[in-house]
């Protein structure tokens, strides 16, 4: 099954992103391969296994949401509640955003391919992403009724359908089907 898919490390070149590379280095420390789901887990710091916590990367949010600001993408903000401050991190370049919200609705709009083994990688990625983060019907919100009734039905129906088929049709999009079954658990 899709959920018992072990993650194997095919090269530890550096890609140049720190969390990347952080992942790349836990990935090739551990003794025996874990699946996505596990990976997934410590990755985003959901699991208290004892031991594995080595595996953990430590404070994954802050560290991508600094690395956003670095890039230009989001912007921090120091924000007063009654009884405290919290740090939040709003959009500061809406042009990258529109751009992907543009990428998503016209792959399931003017592109739709009917075929997720068609579609372009990058794209079906984002879109499980985008559903496993709770923000897809808003990437689809600025869309005439019907586009978007078309766009969310096709949605549904692409994320609906069995991973484990997928994953055993698949030609190098195995992963973005397991983290589906993952996040779908």
């Amino acid at each position: 099954s899709t959920l018992s898919f072990q993650v194997l490390l095919k090269s530890d070149a550096p890609t140049g992103d720190v969390l990347l590379d952080e992942t790349l280095r836990h990935i090739k420390a551990t003794e025996s391969a874990e699946t996505v789901q596990t990976w997934i887990e410590l990755l985003t710091g959901e699991t208290w296994n004892p031991f594995k916590l080595q595996y953990q990367l430590r404070n994954v949010r802050e560290r991508i949401a600094k690395a956003l600001v670095e890039k230009g993408i989001l912007t921090t903000e120091k924000q007063n509640f009654l009884l405290f401050d919290m740090t939040t991190h709003p959009i500061s370049n809406a042009t990258e955003k529109q751009r992907l919200v543009k990428k998503l609705q016209e792959s399931m709009l003017e592109r739709w391919v009917n075929d997720p083994h068609r579609m372009d990688r990058r794209t079906l990625a984002l879109l499980v992403l985008a559903h496993s983060s709770d923000v897809l019907e808003n990437v689809f919100a600025s869309l005439a009724d019907d586009k978007y009734n078309v766009a969310m039905n096709r949605t549904k129906d692409l994320l609906d359908t069995d991973p484990e088929v997928e994953a055993a049709k698949a030609r190098g999009t195995e992963m973005i089907w397991a983290v589906l079954a993952a996040f779908n658990k």
